[in-house]
């Protein structure tokens, strides 16, 4: 049988409530028509506007079979090219990221501008044309110092992404933020099943002792439903709304996006092992509301983010293969905030690299169990996986579609 026939047939018989067959989490073929149906067709956060403040600064990723390249232009404007030479093919830029006038590729020097036109080319003769043989552009687009890119040649529109994630974000001022750190982890496990993973906390408790000092393990605030029930909730999104700061759950009707800002534990402020905040000076000058929680932003496939009164914490998932995933996690500090002066590195980051080493255990132990022979679906707690199954939701209903020829549906969120 066809490997995309397989995947309808078993996307169709899924019984709700219940996990995924063995295959979408360990098959090569399988997660094949993963990235071609998802990865390499819809918007990818992909970095932050702060990580190229300069004309010039670029960084490089990998996606799947496409190495890609962002760059900031002399105009000021982000762009991203397929980082591929338009001469024989070799990567132009082959760091993890650098600054250059000019982008050029080491092997023959053919040389591009930032806007990715071919300006050097030695020796290619009287008839070469270099306004033929520019970089190949990547749709790209930049929403409050988040960057998003598209590998399809007609992307889907951006604009209801834009429109739903702006209000939430632009307060925070993200794209004057500057980086404070940056690591990536490798967690031996399909990428589905790292989102699982995200999408409840039914195994915080147990789990993840540093988190679970400043952040809820209620359903309401790990889910997609109830928090409009939950009283606390509710005086939060009251109380941060009468301030300037959108706050009330929103979910695109595809279940692919979605924001709300929740309140931690208490009196706590920022995710430190006190609670206390981690930076002295606050990420934006627009927001001195105090114990304005944290200001949740899932896009799937490819980020979930966590943006506080004091800094922010993003964290984007790409795909290596059919069993391995990196993660890659980036706080956000204000522009003027100095090490050592008006922050500490360990406070600022110890809860979320134990919690993402954690994390990076079950992921990996899920996956080892999920290899065996007597491995079955399983059903989710409908009181506390609410957001897995949600994803799972989405999942399935949007790779249906996909296989089916349609384009990204509009479903009911689950």
């Amino acid at each position: 049988m066809d490997v995309r026939d397989d995947m309808l047939r078993r996307l169709k018989a899924r019984a709700d409530g219940f996990s995924l067959e063995q295959p979408f989490y360990i098959d090569p073929d399988f997660h094949r028509v993963d990235l071609e149906e998802i990865w390499y067709k819809d918007w990818l956060f992909i970095g932050h506007d702060c990580e190229i403040p300069r004309a010039g600064n670029y960084f490089t990723v990998q996606v799947g079979d496409y190495p890609v390249v962002i760059v900031r232009g002399k105009d000021g404007v982000i762009r991203a090219f397929h980082n591929t030479c338009r001469h024989r093919g070799h990567r132009v830029c082959t760091q993890e990221r650098g600054a250059s006038a000019r982008l050029v590729c080491p092997y023959h020097q053919w040389t591009y501008d930032l806007d990715g036109s071919l300006v050097f080319a030695r020796q290619m003769g009287e008839d070469f044309d270099k306004a033929q043989f520019g970089m190949k552009p990547v749709p790209c687009e930049s929403v409050a110092g988040y960057i998003f890119i598209c590998l399809a040649a007609t992307p889907t529109d951006f604009a209801p992404v834009r429109a739903s994630i702006e209000p939430y974000m632009k307060p925070h001022r993200l794209w004057e933020a500057k980086v404070a750190h940056r690591n990536t982890i490798i967690e031996k496990g399909n990428w589905k099943l790292v989102w699982e993973n995200n999408r409840e906390c039914y195994h915080c408790a147990s789990n993840h002792p540093e988190l679970c000092r400043t952040y809820p393990e209620a359903p309401s605030a790990t889910g997609v439903q109830g928090a409009k029930d939950d009283p606390v909730i509710a005086e939060h999104w009251a109380r941060c709304e009468a301030a300037g700061l959108p706050s009330e759950f929103r979910i695109d009707p595809s279940g692919q996006f979605r924001t709300a800002r929740m309140p931690l534990i208490q009196d706590a402020e920022s995710y430190t092992m006190t609670g206390r905040r981690a930076v002295r000076r606050p990420l934006s000058d627009e927001v001195m509301t105090s114990h304005i929680g944290t200001m949740l932003l899932f896009h799937y496939p490819t980020t979930w983010n966590h943006i506080l009164v004091d800094h922010a914490i993003s964290f984007r998932v790409l795909p290596l293969s059919a069993e391995e995933t990196a993660v890659t996690t980036t706080w956000l500090v204000h522009r003027d905030a100095v090490e050592g002066v008006d922050y500490d590195l360990d406070e600022l980051t110890h809860v979320w690299n134990m919690t993402n080493d954690q994390d990076r255990r079950i992921v990996e132990e899920n996956a080892f169990g999920i290899r065996s022979p007597a491995y079955e679906p399983g059903p989710y707690s409908p009181e506390h996986e609410g957001g897995v199954m949600q994803f799972v939701e989405w999942y399935t209903t949007f790779m249906t579609n996909r296989l089916q020829g349609g384009a990204a549906p509009l479903s009911a969120v689950a």
